[in-house]
This record gives C-alpha cells, structure tokens and sequence, in this order.
C-alpha cells in the first residue's frame, strides 16, 4: 500500500500585476474609423479595369493550357493505353514517383494561380480591382501589371513581413 504524501502548494502573491486590457475594438468602430480617416474611395477608370481584364484573361488562358500540360503529363500513356511506367519495373520507380510528386505540386499551384485570377475578375466586375485590403488605397499600377491578382499594396505587404 502507497503512503500518501502531502504537498504544501506555495501562496502565490504578485504585488506588481498589471490588469489585462486588451487594445480590442469592436468591428463597428474600426469600419468607422477606417471610413472617416480616409475620405472617399478612389478606384481605377473602366477604361484602366478593362486592360487589366485583357491581361487577366491572357494570362488566365496562359495558365489553363499550362495546367492541361502538367495533367497530361501525370497522366501519361503509352502508344497501348497503358501507363508508360508499368510495363518495365526497374530501379528507376522511386524517380517516376518523385516526378509525378513534383508535378502533382505544380499543378496545384497551377490551379491556385487559377483561382486567383478568377477572383480578380470577379473583383473587376464588382469595381473593386486594386485596392489593398488593408489599407483602403489603390494598388500602384506598375504592381498590378506584374501581379495583376494582388489584393495588397507594397506598403500592406511589407508591413505584414515584419
């Protein structure tokens, strides 16, 4: 049989607590505030949504035939309509794995670069296109034409990273 052992648990006293006071606002107040700090919202002209929308489609095309590239390759078959692969078991198996591993991950890329794309042209429809989700301001042009899905402005990005 166990003997029991009596613990004497420390009185624990703090005499230089702080009380807990979150910097916590309601959702309301911050929209407010968000709408009276910065005035009226400036957005791009039709004419600027409409070149951005080309390059949207160009590059949303560019990206579909890419990602029908990289599914065929997955999917590859021989002149039989067999996998290529099993037909000759040798030590080269683990790379065929490896490969399709690889482009099963570009794929997926592919397919969220897609996604993305598709969401800017949803935001051109509603006149929503390039203005930062964070700050409110419009997105530099230049940013736009290099990442024409960006939903943040260099200024939001950089201060996230830190």
């Amino acid at each position: 049989m166990a003997k029991e052992v009596k613990v004497k648990v420390p009185k624990t006293t703090v005499k230089t607590s702080v009380p807990y006071q979150p910097d916590y606002q309601p959702l309301e107040e911050r929209i407010e505030e968000v709408i009276v700090s910065d005035g009226p919202l400036v957005r791009y002209s039709d004419t600027e949504l409409n070149e951005f929308k080309e390059l949207i489609k160009k590059k949303l095309n560019n990206a579909k035939s890419e990602l029908t590239y990289l599914q065929g390759l997955i999917t590859r078959k021989d002149h039989l309509g067999g996998e290529a692969e099993s037909r000759y078991m040798t030590m080269e198996d683990g790379t065929v794995s490896m490969e399709r591993e690889q482009l099963g991950q570009m794929a997926g890329r592919q397919i969220t670069y897609i996604d993305h794309l598709e969401k800017a042209l949803i935001r051109i429809e509603n006149k929503t296109y390039g203005i930062c989700r964070v700050t409110g301001k419009l997105i530099e042009k230049a940013r736009l034409m290099a990442v024409p899905h960006a939903t943040l402005s260099l200024e939001a990005k950089m201060s996230m990273k830190k």
